[in-house]
């Protein structure tokens, strides 16, 4: 029959009892594919990682700047990293208090969340990772 109209005979469902077929333009049925494809990657959102970077002495009015804009990433569904730059003999202080100096941000962030990965020492400071909690 789909020789007779010129046109292919497509397997949609090989597992099925019988096996579902159809009569179409192989052309056109890729295309549909292709487009279903789109539309629903289209829905998907990936979380990305919004960085915000502070140094020791920022001041609190900065810190609410900061945490404003934190608190607009994790609204957009985002994990926001905070990073506390430390330079030269910063980098030998006492990890206690360099983890109260980060954490001093959080109580201005106006969106409830926790703590991913908590404080890591790497080659510029430390930084912790937050996300929105569900």
């Amino acid at each position: 029959m789909a020789k007779d109209k010129g046109l292919d005979l497509i397997e949609i469902s090989p597992t099925a009892q019988p096996p579902i077929a159809k009569i179409m333009d192989y052309g056109k049925y890729r295309y549909q594919q292709k487009k279903k494809a789109q539309e629903s990657s289209k829905k998907v959102h990936e979380a990305e990682t919004k960085s915000i970077r502070l140094k020791l002495g920022t001041s609190q009015h900065d810190l609410e700047t900061k945490a404003k804009q934190a608190s607009e990433f994790l609204k957009g569904g985002n994990r926001v990293k905070i990073e506390l730059i430390l330079r030269g003999q910063a980098k030998f202080l006492d990890k206690n208090f360099l983890k109260e100096r980060i954490e001093r941000i959080l109580p201005f962030i106006t969106e409830n969340c926790k703590i991913v990965e908590g404080p890591k020492s790497g080659p510029t400071g430390i930084h912790i990772i937050i996300e929105k909690t569900k």
